[in-house]
């Protein structure tokens, strides 16, 4: 037996200060995987790009925000557990198992280790950097999968090698690494459980995990255990997809933390929602028919939801596709694409997407110093533009526009202006909401009669119309290209 009842007492071995969370407590096998240089270099990769081109306090790092998204995590899962017991000692009195103990420790750990490592795999300027065209191309060579994974049997995770790398496959690659090199088996843990709750991954849970998730089921569901259509096999898988859920998912701890910590950094109130709130309106929800296990909400904390997502979608419109912010970011793209025109830098940058000894140089220093020697040597270039801020002008911002409409517009404009269309740029983002719609819809709400005072499980869409509101749309703003530098690069 491990030492359950200890730690989920809260017998931590360290905290972290976090100027968001506050004092953020971590275990022993935590901080083995904080101080691995791989973790590490996430200190040197900013969480927005170069966002603090326009909100200057937006310096926070990759670092910082895989920390918090490991103490959200836990909370989550702790405040079900929680209110589950809270609930349950309104009517009868539960008293918790030593099986029981560590099957709840065993859960709330592997989230925090799912949580903590799930962006340990993104690379310079964080999604920017896999939107640069030079490095798409990199990232889609055939073998880079296979030489990636060399000498380590990939077929733990992944049932097929996909056909492009994302940043999620570096996160299971590094996240492979670092939790090899530490020893797990003293936490009690088992990799491919940690593995099985990120994304991109197909994995057998261990037999812990199995024993586990039983006892859970059995605790969490009581009498509806061994009802409806789920069989005992089905249960891990069930339990496995509830945790993931908690990591990557439409109420995540992921989501929590950005928006919560963008905001701050950022210094604006829109990305503000009461955390506590909603937390303490989490339930474990499930449905022995389907058989579904997920999140459920109380309805009293729909508010808290329906803050959630209106924060995330006015941080989306008003921080992160902010004319001038997205600007830059073309800009950032335009000169990653420029500093790989030099082979060796070229080969560097490949060396290291495809060799993780060398995976941890790439930070945003490196390509940092690389603009800098760019701009000292061409100052009509991408680099010297981002290296002295140098904004490309605005003309106009149009929402929702198809691709047709988006070219007929920058013609027009160009016409307009006396411009070259090639002097036109565009910068689109696209906000991907409807998925509020269909996945809340997942979601449960627990409803209470007013005879019998039970509890039921509704779908959301037939308690609350506010999750219908969001759609997919985009914002594209129309820039004119800096002076001196066209289409085909820099004029000599």
């Amino acid at each position: 037996m491990r030492k359950a009842v200890n730690d989920l007492l809260g017998a931590y071995d360290k905290i972290i200060m976090d100027p968001v969370h506050g004092g953020i407590p971590l275990y022993r096998h935590e901080i083995k995987v904080i101080d691995h240089p791989l973790f590490q270099r996430l200190r040197n990769i900013c969480q927005n790009d170069i966002l603090s081109l326009v909100f200057p306090g937006a310096t926070h790092s990759r670092f910082l925000h895989s920390v918090g998204v490991m103490h959200v995590g836990g909370r989550m899962f702790r405040a079900m557990i929680d209110a589950y017991l809270r609930e349950r000692q309104l009517s009868e009195q539960v008293d918790l198992t030593l099986s029981q103990l560590d099957a709840i420790d065993y859960l709330a750990k592997t989230i925090r280790l799912g949580c903590l490592l799930h962006d340990s795999g993104h690379s310079s300027f964080s999604h920017q950097f896999t939107q640069a065209a030079r490095i798409h191309d990199l990232m889609e060579q055939p073998g880079l999968f296979e030489q990636l994974w060399e000498g380590v049997d990939y077929r733990r995770y992944f049932r097929e090698p996909p056909e492009g790398l994302e940043h999620e496959h570096y996160s299971v690659r590094v996240a492979h690494d670092i939790l090899t090199s530490i020893d797990l088996a003293e936490a009690g843990l088992y990799i491919e459980d940690v593995m099985g709750i990120m994304e991109t991954t197909d994995v057998t849970p261990s037999d812990a995990f199995c024993r586990h998730a039983n006892t859970f089921w059995e605790f969490i569901a009581g009498e509806d255990s061994g009802s409806g259509k789920l069989r005992s096999a089905d249960i891990p898988a069930l339990v496995m997809n509830m945790l993931s859920s908690i990591v990557s998912g439409e109420i995540d701890a992921d989501r929590a933390d950005y928006m919560l910590r963008d905001g701050f950094h950022s210094s604006v109130t829109i990305g503000g929602f009461n955390l506590d709130h909603l937390l303490s309106n989490l339930r474990f929800g499930w449905d022995t028919r389907a058989p579904w296990l997920g999140l459920a909400i109380t309805h009293k904390g729909l508010g808290a939801l329906e803050d959630f997502v209106y924060s995330r979608y006015q941080m989306y419109r008003k921080v992160y596709a902010h004319k001038t912010a997205l600007g830059f970011d073309w800009l950032l793209r335009e000169a990653i694409n420029e500093a790989l025109e030099a082979p060796d830098i070229y080969n560097w940058v490949n060396t290291c997407l495809s060799d993780m000894n060398y995976f941890a140089d790439l930070t945003d220093s490196f390509f940092w110093e690389a603009f800098r020697k760019i701009a000292r040597q061409r100052s009509a270039s991408y680099s010297r533009c981002i290296v002295d801020r140098v904004k490309l002008q605005h003309l106009d911002t149009r929402e929702d526009l198809s691709t047709a409409e988006t070219g007929a517009h920058r013609h027009w404009l160009a016409r307009e202006l006396a411009l070259e269309p090639a002097e036109v740029v565009t910068c689109t983002m696209r906000a991907r909401f409807s998925k509020i719609g269909e996945n809340f819809e997942g979601i449960k709400v627990l409803v209470r009669d007013p005879v019998s005072r039970r509890r039921s499980l509704r779908r959301i869409t037939e308690v609350s119309a506010f999750f219908s509101k969001f759609g997919d749309g985009t914002i594209t703003h129309f820039y004119v290209r800096p002076p001196g530098v066209s289409a085909a690069g820099p004029k000599p």
